[in-house]
């Protein structure tokens, strides 16, 4: 199954620290960035390893994702996204800036059905990172950043 490789970097005028506690915060998720959360449930936890129950949004649809994560702290996250739709490998690093946090985003999306795979290579790399963008870097940017 080929992948279908997803990337962006942006910059948020916020200490590290806060940005890693909002994206880190999962089940908040659903209050912090509507458009793309319904619902996050931490099912487990050991130490920095979590697995997180989440009812999300995409392409007009809500389905259920099994996150798998694994915190870094204070850098960020890395995951493992499973759902009906696919698989996601998911990598959410920061570093800090005079200016503020850098964001360095990817997500390798492993999509099962043939239907949507050849659907997914048309859409996924001119939609998704822009809709995420706007779902959850500007969301951030109107929480923490400060004028």
């Amino acid at each position: 199954m080929k992948q279908i490789h997803l990337e962006g970097s942006w910059t948020i005028r916020a200490p590290r620290d806060e940005v890693y506690r909002v994206i880190t915060d999962f089940e908040n998720a659903p209050k912090y960035f509507p458009s793309v959360a319904k619902s996050a449930r931490v099912v487990s936890r050991r130490g920095n390893d979590l697995v997180v129950a989440v009812e999300t949004k995409s392409f007009g649809m809500t389905f259920q994702v099994r996150m798998t994560a694994r915190l870094c702290p204070p850098e960020g996250f890395v995951s493992e996204n499973v759902s009906w739709l696919g698989i996601e490998h998911e990598v959410f690093m920061m570093e800090e800036l005079p200016e503020g946090t850098k964001i360095d985003y990817t997500n390798d999306v492993e999509i099962k059905s043939r239907l949507f795979r050849l659907f997914g290579r048309l859409v996924l790399g001119w939609y998704v990172v822009g809709f995420w963008k706007r779902a959850v870097i500007d969301k951030m940017r109107e929480m923490l950043e400060t004028t």
